[in-house]
């Protein structure tokens, strides 16, 4: 008879060690053109998801065209030389496909999830999406149309005049320094001649790589893509984009919202590159400051102030330098005191107060339990692998994630804040009510604020 083994069920289960996620192997082939083709066998589901990353994203935009790159990858699916722009979505429909398209600082992104056997077809969209789109003038007054309509709605919600306001005051002129959508002064001054230069310049495939994860082999997405992309031409320009001179953004700003119940806060300043040496510290110590709900920033400003529903902080890595960001909303009376706790967090976690050994291995588990589930699904799959063409990383990088981050040290997450984040470079920006909060920014020591109009943005 087997002998029973009785659970004690009086204490929690002790967590085994962390395991690394084993990416399946990545094959790689470059096309005639210049197009990459990387692919890896996920056969468990009889679907395939493909991604096509073209590294040109908002920052490519040419000076006083802002909006320029996001216009064109939105019109890429409205029609092209053979189909109008309600057969392309018939032809989704009929395949039964998922098709979007995101677009960054950074880059461009077209992907479509379908079943295997309709694979071909879908991959084939693809092709007719980016290569030919009719990029007709009527549809160019249509899109464009919406998109002013859009950045008038957006001024009047604080959080987006925050995020775009808060990205000119630290980046100014640079490529950087505006979001994908533009601003209504750019998007009307644009042409559909913009747009298509744009296209036969920028949406080339040598600044391209195609992804496919799922039910296919390497070999048939080869044949397939240089059917569907071999005489597409084009080297895309360079991706080393001109910096604008360095600034010196003011300590604080503010954008009027006169009788604001609540105070938009936005707090950073250029941080660091994707492929920083320092991304797994900064992504542990960031979990401790503000990257989760047990985070210190949030416990401070939400559980034991009681100024806010939540407040979290950010390393918006991009492939170059990104900003550190603490975003947050607060009631208006607690402004300045938001602000005062918020810095003085940001500065205490570089030393004066360092993580302890419970922080530290609260922060690892979040980073590290349950890492495989960012990788379930084909197109989770698809999108990761994007990050490692996007930015040059290693084919095992997720292998290594989880080992690299269990053996940082309480004194390595000192470091790097020391070395990364400054808090007398901090730009505090305020979107709320200035005729209430005005007399309590002077105690704050940042200076007299610069006040910006939202029209501006």
């Amino acid at each position: 008879m087997a002998r029973q083994l009785k659970a004690d069920r009086s204490k929690l289960p002790v967590p085994g060690p962390g395991r690394p996620f084993l990416l399946p192997p990545v094959e790689k082939t470059t096309l005639p053109n210049g197009l990459r083709v990387w692919t890896v066998r996920h056969a468990q589901i009889p679907l395939v998801a493909y991604v096509l990353l073209i590294a040109r994203g908002a920052s490519s935009d040419p000076a006083g065209k802002d909006g320029l790159a996001a216009i064109t990858a939105d019109m890429l699916d409205e029609g092209s030389d053979t189909r109008s722009a309600i057969e392309m979505h018939e032809t989704l429909a009929r395949l039964g496909a998922q098709f979007d398209t995101d677009i960054g600082a950074d880059a461009t992104a077209i992907s479509v999830t379908a079943l295997s056997r309709v694979a071909e077809r879908a991959l084939a969209f693809i092709g007719d999406v980016v290569v030919r789109p009719a990029l007709r003038e009527a549809d160019f007054e249509r899109v464009r149309q919406l998109r002013l309509h859009r950045l008038k709605q957006m001024r009047d919600s604080a959080a987006a005049v925050g995020d775009r306001a808060f990205l000119k005051l630290i980046y100014a002129d640079d490529p950087y320094g505006h979001a994908p959508i533009g601003h209504e002064t750019t998007l009307t001054s644009l042409t559909i001649d913009d747009v298509r230069n744009y296209h036969a310049s920028a949406i080339a495939p040598g600044a391209a790589t195609l992804i496919a994860v799922g039910d296919c082999t390497h070999a048939e997405v080869v044949g397939q893509a240089a059917e569907v992309f071999g005489h597409w031409i084009g080297s895309g320009g360079s991706d080393n984009l001109p910096s604008a001179a360095p600034i010196a953004p003011p300590r604080l700003a503010i954008v009027p919202r006169p009788k604001a119940p609540q105070s938009e806060l936005r707090i950073g300043h250029v941080a660091v590159p994707r492929r920083t040496p320092d991304y797994h510290a900064l992504a542990l110590a960031n979990a401790i400051l503000g990257g989760q709900f047990v985070s210190r920033i949030n416990l401070n400003l939400r559980e034991d102030k009681g100024f806010t529903y939540g407040a979290r902080t950010s390393f918006e890595f991009r492939r170059r330098p990104g900003p550190f960001l603490l975003q947050v909303s607060v009631q208006t009376a607690a402004t300045a005191r938001a602000i005062e706790e918020s810095i003085g967090e940001i500065a205490d976690i570089r030393g004066t107060r360092p993580v302890t050994s419970d922080e530290l291995a609260f922060g690892i588990a979040a980073l590290t339990r349950g890492y495989a589930r960012n990788f379930e699904t084909a197109d989770q799959m698809a999108r990761a692998i994007m990050q490692l063409a996007l930015y040059d990383l290693p084919d095992d990088y997720y292998a290594r994630f989880v080992a690299t981050v269990e053996a940082i040290t309480q004194e390595e997450v000192s470091r790097v804040m020391t070395k990364h984040v400054d808090p007398s470079r901090l730009t505090t920006l305020i979107v709320g009510d200035l005729d209430v909060i005005g007399q309590d920014l002077s105690r704050l020591g940042l200076g007299e604020p610069l006040v910006l109009s939202a029209e501006a943005f």
